[in-house]
Formats: C-alpha cells, structure tokens, sequence
C-alpha cells in the first residue's frame, strides 16, 4: 500500500494544475454548510444572550424587529421616536426601572448612544481607564471603537452629520473621550456612549453660544427688549463643550417631549413585568411594550428557513460537484491508457490500478480535509468578530 501512496503522490505533484483544483473543489463544498453551521449556532447563541438579559422595550407601535435590533445591537435602522414621557410614565408606575436609549446618530461609523448611568450598572459594564459621564459634551467609547481608532482618555471625538446636505444648521459635536470599557464581547464594544442630553445637542434641540445681551452686531439681532433678546440663524453656536462655556448651553421647551428611539424596561420582579405589559394592552397609546426574546426568536426562525434552503442548495451543487469529480477520474483513466498498459506489461494485476487510483482519491480528499479543517478551525476562532460584523452590527 504504501508503493501505490508513492507513485500517487508523485501523480498528484506531477499533475499540480489538475490536483489544485480538485481540492480546491472538494474543500469549498465542504466548508461551506461547516462555516454557516458554525457562524449560523454563533448568530443564535449571541443574539439570544443579549435578548435574554433585556427583559422589556418600550417603543413606538411599528416594526418590533426595528426597535429591537436599534435597543440591542444598536442597528442603523431607526424605529419611530419616543417623547421622553413615556420614561416618567414607567417610572411612575413603580413597576420597571426606566432606562432610555437615543441611538440615531453616528461617531466615525460607530453608534451613538444617548443613555443614562443606570445603563451601565445594568449591563454590568466596568472602566478599563478614565472616568464615567459627568458633564455635558463627555463620552465613553467602547473597547472595539477605542483600540480601532487609536483613542484613550482625554482625546477628543466628533460627532457625523446624518446626511452631507444637512441644511438645518446642525454642526457636529466635538466630544472629550472621558473613560474606556473593558471588553464585554457584546454589542457595547462598538458604541460609544453619551448622556441623553448630549445626544440631543448633536441633533441641534439644545445649544451654547454667547450672551446675547453683551452682542452688540446687529446683523445677529432680531429684536431687543428689556427682558429679551432674539436673534437669527447666524448667531454661531459652540461645537464644543468645555468647562467655560458649559453654562451657556440650554435647552428650549419641554424635555419630556424630547425624542428617544426606545427604553429598556427592567421589572422589579417577574409579577411586575406581567403587570407592566398588561397596562400597556389596555392604555390607549401609540407606543408598544415587547419582550426580545420573543423578537429575535422569529427573526432566527426566518434566519433558519433561509438557511434550509441554503443546504439544499449547497446539497445540489455539492452533488453536481462529486459527480464532476467522478467524471475528472474517469477521463483520467482514459487518458492514462498506455500508462495502465505499460503497468500490464510489468506484471501487474487490474487490483493494483483500483490501489493507485484509491491512493490518489486519498491523497486529494486528505489534503482537502486538512485545509478544509484549518479553515474552519480559523472561522471558530474569528466567529464572535464575524457574527458582529457580518451580522449584528
């Protein structure tokens, strides 16, 4: 056995282009339902652990999916807004501990959240450096987007327009990096967090600028009175916070009807949670009340039914493939006639043909599995950075 493995392997040598892509074949077919396997059991495992430890959102009616993806993973997919009543109303009710979410706006491709503190004692999430939230303009990057752009306490990040051709006078927001998380392998790697307040000024609802009363341009002014003051839209607002202006920023209106895009709902206890979403079934309200769990399970759903037809593709062309292979060995072996009729001559027996052409189909399937095996061990190891990347994003 081991002469006909020799003068397979010096066939498969010899013949490089042909053995190439025999096994480039045979390794691409069976990578292919190993790898979606694989990242397909990743997408589920952190899609449902996130899901799971969010036990209620609260947004407006609309696509569940939406909000949930946007409260969770911090999708680009903005649900409809939410007034920021709808956080004193849970409150209220002493049933959940309120915590909002404003994720609209971007920071180098990365997401925005407006959130308070309270979110970070419930995601559990620790500094590596630096220092929380204090004060307006602050925020604090997640592991990924602070070892990505090369950020550490103190450095300074701005905020994206939402389009090029922003006409409303909306100018990005420089913002001090206060502090880094540790890694926590979830979505917040790749977030960076603000105060809810801050994340209103980026949308332009609260600004700073000088004090009208000592502007003496009348190009800016409006109108002057004893008490008041207006002025038009060329008065320059400040697009950074700092300690000596932090005083001039303000808002206008009432906050309670500023927009969130949703609010995680954490019940006191499973009774409460029941409660909470039985008041929202029978409260006449735009908004809706939602458990993730039940929203990502019919998103996998979905997500399996796409892939069983997948395999059934891959079944078809792995097939149309093996049979290909068959088809290469067979014109092979009409090809190799005065190769086999010299081994004839030599005394060989028609069993020693079935033996070198075994070795070969050994040596080729062998080699396809061992980089098939690499590849795939190679997948598993980058599968949490592929199912954030490909997937939850």
């Amino acid at each position: 056995m081991f002469d006909s493995l020799y003068i397979a392997w010096k066939y498969v040598r010899f013949n490089k282009f042909k053995s190439v892509i025999l096994v480039t074949c045979i390794t691409l077919i069976a990578l292919l339902p190993l790898s979606l396997e694989l990242l397909l059991n990743e997408s589920e495992k952190q899609l449902m652990a996130r899901a799971k430890s969010t036990p209620l959102l609260v947004g407006a009616k609309g696509s569940a999916l939406d909000l949930a993806m946007n409260s969770l993973y911090f999708d680009d997919e903005i649900p409809e807004l939410v007034a920021m009543d709808e956080v004193n109303y849970v409150n209220e009710t002493q049933l959940a501990m309120p915590i909002p979410l404003y994720v609209r706006f971007k920071a180098r491709g990365y997401p925005v959240v407006g959130t308070t503190l309270d979110y970070f004692d419930y995601r559990n999430l620790e500094l590596a450096s630096g220092n929380s939230l204090a004060i307006l303009g602050e925020c604090v990057l997640g592991a990924t987007v602070a070892d990505q752009l090369g950020l550490k306490p103190g450095d300074s990040l701005i905020s994206s327009p939402e389009n090029l051709f922003d006409l409303a006078g909306v100018y990005p927001l420089k913002m001090k990096v206060a502090g880094i998380l540790q890694k926590s392998n979830t979505a917040d790697d790749r977030a960076v967090f603000v105060d809810l307040k801050t994340a209103w000024i980026i949308q332009g609802l609260g600004h700073g600028h000088k004090d009208l009363k000592k502007n003496k341009d009348p190009t800016v002014i409006l109108k002057r009175t004893d008490t008041n003051v207006a002025a038009n839209a060329k008065l320059d607002h400040y697009n950074e916070i700092t300690r000596n202006n932090l005083d001039s920023f303000h808002f206008h209106g009432n906050l309670g009807t500023y927009p969130i895009t949703g609010l995680i709902a954490v019940p006191l206890d499973t009774k409460s949670g029941t409660l909470l979403r039985g008041r929202y079934l029978t409260r006449k309200t735009s908004n809706q009340i939602l458990k993730p769990t039940e929203v990502i399970e019919g998103l996998l759903e979905n997500i399996f039914k796409i892939k069983n037809l997948i395999d059934s593709v891959i079944l078809f062309v792995g097939s149309a493939t093996v049979l290909a292979i068959i088809l290469v060995f067979a014109l092979s072996l009409r090809i190799r006639q005065n190769e086999i009729l010299t081994i004839f001559k030599l005394g060989c027996r028609r069993m020693t043909i079935a033996r070198l052409m075994a070795a070969e189909i050994c040596i080729i399937v062998l080699t396809s599995g061992f980089f098939c095996g690499g590849l795939v061990a190679l997948i598993d190891y980058f599968a949490d950075d592929l199912v954030r990347t490909l997937v939850i994003r």
